[in-house]
């Protein structure tokens, strides 16, 4: 796939409707700048969102991820298989999105029980401390794991993690 190509195709397709970069970014619920990413084809739109901008657009998905116009129709099965990829990925999305969003409500619980810890003037036992060092132990393993996922560093440690257990 060249992306640029595609972006090309976008831009083109995007002209032919007449309409602008925040117009079109509006209309696929996104913000004008991604628009402005996937002309220039340093980003892509994610799977679900070509489907979209297909039918908005009125071509074959085939002709946007090849970034021009075909003069085959692409195969009904092959459309099927797409758009049942473009489910399984979504869904795949929605189910991390949940893990993500309960282990973030995790962090905060445990920041929330150290800060009233903190501010209550509880004495200073052991286990006391234990507990406070704890929280915060929790609250900032998860900002830590938090900023590696969205940052896609975590990613890059599972592909690398992945790769020396092959060379084992």
């Amino acid at each position: 796939m060249d992306q640029k190509k595609i972006g090309d195709f976008l831009k083109v397709l995007r002209k032919e409707k007449g309409i602008t970069q925040e117009d079109f970014a509006e209309v696929m619920g996104v913000s004008g700048r991604t628009v402005s990413r996937w002309e220039t084809g340093s980003n892509m739109p994610d799977l679900d969102i070509i489907i979209q901008i297909a039918d908005y657009y009125d071509v074959e998905i085939k002709e946007l991820l090849d970034g021009e116009r075909k003069s085959e129709i692409m195969n009904k099965e092959v459309e099927e298989t797409v758009l049942k990829v473009a489910d399984y990925t979504n869904h795949a999305k929605q189910k991390l999105t949940k893990q993500i969003f309960w282990f973030f409500v995790i962090g905060l619980a445990a920041f929330t029980v150290y800060i009233a810890m903190e501010f209550m003037e509880v004495p200073a036992e052991p286990v006391i401390n234990f507990v406070k060092g704890f929280a915060l132990g929790i609250a900032y393993g998860i900002m830590i794991i938090g900023v590696l996922y969205t940052s896609g560093l975590m990613l890059k440690l599972m592909n690398l993690k992945k790769k020396a257990i092959g060379r084992l």
